[in-house]
């Protein structure tokens, strides 16, 4: 055996070749997308084995879903637990419906994110101009798709809202609120922020800023919360005045939606929004320049891109960005999250010396 071989006699470079493929395949993302979509999780959790039964209950063709079954099982979303039957694997477990981190209608192509995800197939064009592809797949800009399609609009709430009864109990916890009288929070979706707030401080009042399409189901959510008569929520555009004054003006998972200099001018409004004396609170990504090389960073970083031309932005860039609008980067807190595997950030902004 020469040293550029393995044992079975193979030249070294195979590993090297089998990591490229798989890592350039398209098969595997949306052959996992597409079970989701078929829900085949759930139709074997309600007894449905056999590709004849599963193609019966999703209206596939049972040759063609065989096909789709067998690469399932060898990525180790599916098994087969008998002779021509399958069931999920402890993975493919996590595609059920009913599962709590909420995976299949996170993959499923007719919800926003794997439709959004499609976008990925104009990446070439992304890369080239610095422009989100999303409309060149899907005819609209994202947010114009979301105010267009109803069905879409909720897709969007509900998976951003699946987690927020656990999301937000730790930067809830990292800021002291005893100082603090009225909270707004820009961009809030349905209100999660507000409410673990509103729970860890029953003295704070607060106001929840969103688009008109997210105002009622907002409302409900802070309703069913039992904090209708502390949190009021209000149609509003953060590139507009926004027409309250906080003592602390949440941002949470917002910033990363917008180019640097639509992001420049939502800290604007912002900062135009606090009472003296007043912060800012940051909730995203914070990742030191040289630990911004990893997957997960990088993975959500190239969906901005396509989806809305936004970005992940590390803690210089964070730093000059507070700069553009007249603020500076008071404190970082790094926050384990228990929704997602790898850690957040609570940043505090501050007016500079001079603006405050």
């Amino acid at each position: 055996m020469t040293a550029d071989t393995r044992a079975d006699g193979r030249p070294h470079d195979i590993d090297a070749l089998q990591t490229l493929i798989r890592l350039g395949s398209l098969h595997t993302p949306m052959a996992v997308r597409v079970a989701a979509t078929l829900r085949l999780v759930d139709h074997m959790q309600a007894g449905a084995r056999t590709v004849e039964t599963l193609a019966a209950r999703t209206g596939t063709h049972a040759n063609a879903l065989l096909r789709l079954v067998r690469h399932l099982v060898a990525i180790g979303i599916l098994e087969e637990s008998e002779a021509d039957e399958f069931a999920p694997t402890d993975v493919g477990k996590l595609l059920a419906d009913d599962h709590p981190a909420a995976q299949r209608a996170w993959h499923d192509l007719n919800q926003i994110v794997a439709r959004a995800d499609l976008s990925f197939t104009r990446l070439l064009d992304a890369v080239r101009t610095d422009r989100p592809t999303y409309e060149s797949v899907h005819g609209r800009p994202f947010y114009d798709d979301l105010a267009e399609r109803p069905e879409l609009r909720d897709s969007f709430d509900s998976l951003l809202a699946c987690d927020q009864g656990i999301a937000y109990d730790a930067p809830a916890a990292a800021f002291d609120w005893s100082g603090v009288g009225h909270v707004l929070d820009v961009g809030g979706g349905t209100g999660g922020f507000l409410a673990a707030i509103a729970k860890r401080a029953p003295h704070v009042s607060g106001t929840l800023l969103e688009m008109a399409d997210t105002t009622e189901t907002a409302r409900t959510y802070l309703d069913s919360e039992g904090l209708s008569d502390r949190v009021d929520v209000v149609e509003g555009d953060f590139f507009a005045p926004l027409g309250r004054t906080a003592d602390v003006v949440i941002l949470s998972f917002v910033l990363l939606n917008w180019p640097d200099h639509d992001a420049t001018r939502i800290l604007s409004r912002c900062a135009q929004a606090l009472a003296p004396g007043g912060r800012i609170l940051v909730y995203e990504r914070d990742d030191l320049h040289e630990n911004s090389f990893n997957e997960q960073f990088t993975e959500l970083d190239l969906r901005m891109l396509v989806f809305l031309g936004g970005a992940l932005r590390t803690r210089e860039k964070w730093d000059g960005l507070a700069a553009s609008a007249g603020l500076v980067v008071e404190s970082v807190r790094q926050l384990p999250s228990p929704t997602v595997p790898y850690d957040l950030s609570l940043l505090v902004l501050a007016p500079a010396e001079g603006d405050a």
